[in-house]
Parts: structure tokens; C-alpha cells; sequence
């Protein structure tokens, strides 16, 4: 009973996904009940994180299932993020009339998914994890049955899933050949009898774990995706699925496969120079805000993949400063999208928000704080995010990934200035409705403050995230 107290925020999201599935099948009407008491499931979850803070390091079931400082840490930013992310699309979701009650279920249930692989240490339990995520996403991507769009965006990430989760799922089948087991301890220990075989399974794994964030060259999905969705899962997309698959990437390949760095920091090396340098560049032609943000994402995962290869646990700690500030970016930036409402259309082109720091100043100043954090501009977050990572990646003398980071951050730069010129230089176009809900006014505002005041006291973050070591 004590070590179930543990996983205790697991088993009350279990409970809670099938109480509202019964109520919403028994009770006519209830969109809106499940919708609140989803998110209010997500504030017990929260508080029920919190207590794991203090706990010490355990494995549970079999040793299959880790509970440490850092799977805590995650867990807390996967529920925060799913909290503000219901909290600011409500209201589009009842715009755009797909305000039923299996949305905020097959959420759920994708949350549950990402906190079994953030404290997976078995590749089985890993799996379930990963499946139990990506099966819910599936549905999500298409949720809008009326738009061709999001129909084709949720095939598109379907078949291009499922044939990662297969490569994936033959990397764990090779790893259990040659190790003799799928435990990530017991890997470790067996490893030098098997080092060359296991080389492939990991590669496989890492090409699974690339398509999760969305890494090139396993990016294709990303864009078409992001676009086709609707918007309040596209929030989603950018934001969760990316923190738990960076977090089971820092897991497998520094508890099993520390060993095998050599073999591992090249292809992690590849990916990260690679996502920076094509994610800044293909988003410079881009009209749509959410092809741009998928192009973005793409970059800044690249950056979190290069604190990644560098095999210390600073590298792991910038990694994780890195996805903490970025969260609240793409948070930010998503609410004032959400803001973009005339007459019951969502706007989401570019070109709608020429001028709109005449008639809409406040959310201008918004989007202008959110842009030059993303752009790397101090002293916001984003500036500091980056600035961890290149020193992270200096300590280690990686100078050249650090050179291909500064120069695709001043490539990026240049989109995000575009649309701030677009913003308060052009001609004003539309006057949208900003009477929108308190839950969007307040994940906006809330992450807005962060970004801004990050500076202030840069060290509260790092003081909580220096706590995680793996090595």
C-alpha cells in the first residue's frame, strides 16, 4: 500500500477517465460537467504530484516502473500543461462545435499515457505507455469530422505512427534479443557482453522516440498535423507528447545505454543539427501560424536535443530547463491565437494580424513578448533557455553544435520579426471579438508573466531542476 501511494495520481486519472466515460454515457447533456471535472481531476493530480517531490528514488512492479525526482518534475509539467491547455480552448472547442464528451476523455487518456512513459523503466512499460498516448492523439488529430483538414492531418498521423511505433517496437525486440530482458537496469548490466548487437535496437528506438518530437528527418507529420488539426489540439500536440518523449529519451539513454555514448551521441548529434538548421529555415515561406509553430517546434527541439548529446547531467538539466520554458512559449502564443475570433471564425493566417496592435494593443504586446522569447531575445525565457543549453554544449568543447545553433537562431529570428512587423507596421485588417472566457485570459496572462519576469530570478528554476541527476 505504500509504494501504491506512489502511483496513486496515476490510479486516480484511471479511475476518473472510466466515472466520466459512465457518466457521460448515463447522463444526457453533460459535455460541460465532464469538461470541468476533467480539468478539476488535473488539479488533484497536481497536488498529488506534489507530494512525490520529497519521496526517495523507488522502482515498482518488477522494477519496471520508476518513481524518482525527475519523473515527478515531468509529471508536474505534463499536468500544469494539460490544466491551461483545457483551461484556454473551451471556448473554441464550443465555436467551432466539437465540444463533445469524448474530447476531454481521450485527453485524459493521453495524459495517462505520457505519465506511464515519463516513469517507465522497462521497454514493455514503455510501450504501453507510448500506445496508450498515441492511440488517443490518433482520434484527436481528426477530432473535427466536418473539416477535410483535420481528417486527413489525423490519417496522415496514423499511418506515418504507426509505422514508426512498428520500427520502434523491433528495436525493443532486438534490444531483448541480445540483452536477455526489457528492463533498463538489467540491460545495463548485461551490456558489455552485448555491446555491438545492441546498437541497432537502439537506433530503431531513437528513430521511434524522433518521430514522437518531431525530429528531422522524421518530421514529415508535424506540419500537415499541426495545420489540419484543430487548433486547441494542435496546443496539445506542440506541447505534451514533446515532454514526455524527451523525458523517455533522457531515460533510455542514460540509465541503460550510458556505455554506449559513442555509438548513440552521433546520431543524437545529427538529429539536433539537422532540426535546428531545417526547422529555421522551412518556416521562413510559411503563411499559416500553425505550419510556422509546427516548423518552430521542429527547431526548438533540436536545441533540446543538443543538450541531450552531451552525455552530463548538466546537458540533461538545460535539456529539461529548455522544454519548461518552452512550454509556456507555445502556451502563450496558442492563447492568443485563441484570441483571433470574428463572428465565430478563427483566424489563423499571418496576414490576419496586420495591424493588430491598432485596434488590439494588449494582446499585441502579447504576441510581441512571445515572439522575442521564442526568437531568443534577452532578457526573456527564451533567451535563457537557449543560453543553457549553448553553455551546456561549450562545457563539453562541442563548439561546432554550438556555432549551427547561434546561426539557426538568428535565421529563426527573422520570422518572428516578420509577423511583429506585421503586427505594428502594416495596415490594420480585421477588429476581432476578444470577449473570451476566463480560463484563455487567464493561461495567457499567466504564461505572458513568466516570460517576462523570468529574468528576475533565473536561478528558482534551475535550483529545482539541478536536483535531477542520472549519471
Amino acid at each position: 500500500m505504500i509504494n501504491l501511494e506512489l502511483v496513486f495520481s496515476e490510479i486516480f486519472l484511471s479511475l476518473s477517465i472510466m466515472a466520466l466515460l459512465l457518466i457521460g454515457v448515463y447522463k444526457k447533456n453533460s459535455t460541460n460537467m465532464i469538461y470541468n471535472l476533467s480539468v478539476v481531476s488535473l488539479l488533484i493530480m497536481l497536488i498529488l504530484n506534489l507530494n512525490l517531490f520529497n519521496s526517495k528514488d523507488v522502482t515498482l512492479f518488477g522494477n519496471g516502473y520508476k518513481i524518482d525526482f525527475m519523473s515527478s518534475f515531468m509529471k508536474f509539467l505534463i499536468t500544469i500543461s494539460g490544466i491551461f491547455v483545457m483551461l484556454s480552448s473551451s471556448k473554441y472547442l464550443k465555436v467551432t462545435k466539437i465540444f463533445k464528451i469524448e474530447y476531454p476523455i481521450l485527453l485524459l487518456s493521453s495524459i495517462l499515457g505520457m505519465l506511464i512513459m515519463i516513469s517507465s523503466n522497462d521497454l514493455i512499460v514503455f510501450y504501453m505507455g507510448l500506445e496508450l498516448q498515441s492511440l488517443a492523439l490518433y482520434v484527436l488529430a481528426s477530432f473535427d469530422r466536418n473539416n477535410k483538414l483535420s481528417s486527413e492531418s489525423g490519417l496522415k498521423y496514423f499511418v506515418l505512427s504507426a509505422l514508426s511505433s512498428g520500427l520502434l517496437l523491433y528495436g525493443c525486440s532486438l534490444i531483448y534479443g541480445f540483452a536477455g530482458s526489457t528492463n533498463f537496469d538489467e540491460i545495463s548490466a548485461n551490456i558489455d557482453q552485448v555491446q555491438y548487437g545492441l546498437t541497432l535496437g537502439i537506433v530503431f528506438i531513437l528513430v521511434g522516440l524522433a518521430f514522437k518530437i518531431s525530429a528531422v528527418p522524421f518530421h514529415m507529420w508535424a506540419p500537415d498535423v499541426y495545420e489540419g488539426s484543430p487548433t486547441s489540439v494542435t496546443i496539445f500536440f506542440a506541447i505534451l507528447p514533446k515532454i514526455a518523449a524527451l523525458t523517455v529519451l533522457i531515460r533510455f539513454l542514460y540509465v541503460p545505454f550510458i556505455n554506449l555514448i559513442e555509438q548513440w551521441q552521433v546520431i543524437i548529434i545529427f538529429l539536433s543539427i539537422a532540426s535546428m538548421i531545417f526547422g529555421a529555415v522551412a518556416a521562413i515561406g510559411q503563411k499559416n501560424l500553425k505550419r510556422l509553430m509546427a516548423y518552430s517546434s521542429i527547431s526548438h527541439m533540436g536545441f533540446a536535443l543538443a543538450g541531450l548529446s552531451v552525455g552530463s547531467n548538466e546537458g540533461i538539466q538545460s535539456s529539461i530547463t529548455y522544454v519548461s520554458i518552452y512550454l509556456f512559449m507555445n502556451l502563450a502564443f496558442f492563447s492568443c491565437l485563441f484570441m483571433l475570433r470574428k463572428e465565430e471564425k478563427y483566424f489563423e493566417n499571418i496576414d490576419d494580424l496586420s495591424g493588430l496592435s491598432k485596434n488590439h494593443p494588449m494582446l499585441s504586446l502579447s504576441l510581441l513578448i512571445v515572439l522575442f522569447s521564442l526568437a531568443g531575445i534577452p532578457p526573456l525565457a527564451g533567451f535563457f533557455a537557449k543560453f543553457y543549453i549553448f553553455l551546456a554544449v561549450i562545457e563539453k568543447e562541442m563548439y561546432f553544435l554550438a556555432i549551427i545553433g547561434l546561426l539557426s537562431t538568428v535565421v529563426a529570428a527573422f520570422y518572428y520579426l516578420r509577423i511583429i512587423k506585421t503586427i505594428y507596421f502594416d495596415d490594420a485588417k480585421h477588429k476581432y471579438d476578444l470577449n473570451h472566457n476566463l480560463g484563455l485570459k487567464l493561461s495567457l496572462t499567466f504564461s505572458t508573466i513568466i516570460i517576462l519576469i523570468y529574468f528576475i530570478y533565473p536561478s528558482y528554476l534551475l535550483e529545482i531542476v539541478s536536483k535531477i541527476t542520472i549519471l
